[in-house]
Order: C-alpha cells, then sequence, then structure tokens
C-alpha cells in the first residue's frame, strides 16, 4: 500500500537545508565555462545583472542578449537525467521546482516583451573541463548561441 502524502508539504530537515544552502547561486563552474567562452571569443558582458527581470547571468548590452545557465535539477530541464526529484520530501520538492520554473518562464517573458533576445544554456549542454572543447570550437559555439536565441547543443 503506498502512503500518501502529507497535505501541507514539510520543510526540508535542517542538514537539508544546511547543504541547499552550500550550493552556489552565481559564478557556477557552468556559468564560468560560458563566460570563458565568451570573453574569449571578445564579448564583453555584464553579471547578475539585478535591474533586469530574473537577474540574467550573463548580458550582453550591444546585442540586446540575455543568457541564464540553468542548473538541470533547480529549472527542471525536462528530459534530462540531472533534473530527477528527489524521494524524499516529493510534495516539498514539486512544489519549490514548480515555483522555479514558473519564475523563469515569467522572467523569460518580461524580458522577451522588453526587447531583449533570451538564450537558456543548460548545464548538461556544457562540458565539464573547458579544455574538453577545441578552443578553436568557442567561437563557432557562441556564434551559434547567438543565432539560436533559445539554447545550445554541441
Amino acid at each position: 500500500m503506498r502512503k500518501s502524502l502529507p497535505e501541507h508539504p514539510l520543510p526540508p530537515t535542517p542538514a537539508r537545508s544546511r547543504i541547499m544552502r552550500s550550493i552556489r547561486g552565481k559564478d557556477t563552474a557552468p556559468e564560468l565555462l560560458v563566460r570563458s567562452a565568451l570573453h574569449r571569443s571578445g564579448f564583453r558582458f555584464r553579471v547578475n545583472v539585478r535591474a533586469l527581470p530574473g537577474c540574467p547571468d550573463i548580458v550582453l548590452p550591444k546585442h540586446k542578449t540575455v543568457i541564464f545557465v540553468h542548473g538541470c535539477f533547480w529549472h527542471r530541464h525536462i528530459g534530462c537525467l540531472k533534473s530527477s526529484l528527489p524521494k524524499r520530501n516529493r510534495a516539498w520538492w514539486v512544489d519549490k521546482l514548480r515555483r522555479n520554473r514558473a519564475r523563469d518562464r515569467k522572467a523569460h517573458a518580461t524580458l522577451t516583451a522588453m526587447g531583449w533576445r533570451v538564450i537558456v544554456v543548460w548545464e548538461c549542454e556544457l562540458p565539464t573541463q573547458p579544455e574538453a572543447i577545441d578552443p578553436n570550437r568557442w567561437p563557432s559555439i557562441v556564434r551559434r548561441l547567438l543565432q539560436r536565441g533559445r539554447s545550445v547543443r554541441d
């Protein structure tokens, strides 16, 4: 027999809260990888601009483009193995991650309405090490990022 979920999901345990607090919200490895590629390709940008909706990870003012580097788990990358739900306190996590996605959609819609091009780069789409991609290919990856306007696949 299956246990029913509590009517009101419980907040995470103190141990889980400590772990969650240690997770970085900016300057993550995938974000640094994208910034490095952009910089090496001659792009100049600003990071974590709080004046824009959603506080984009990377802003290219000259190109009127914002880039969000999303972690697959936290932003629920559909179809990605990294976006699985935790087994414990499932109802709380479903609610939390649903709010994250709703906040992302709202920020993207607002930015688009303001005339910005929104690009989403998923963590699973990037190599784990910058050396994994031939440096001569970085410009083509960056160019595709700017041309596509949604996400990049390599």
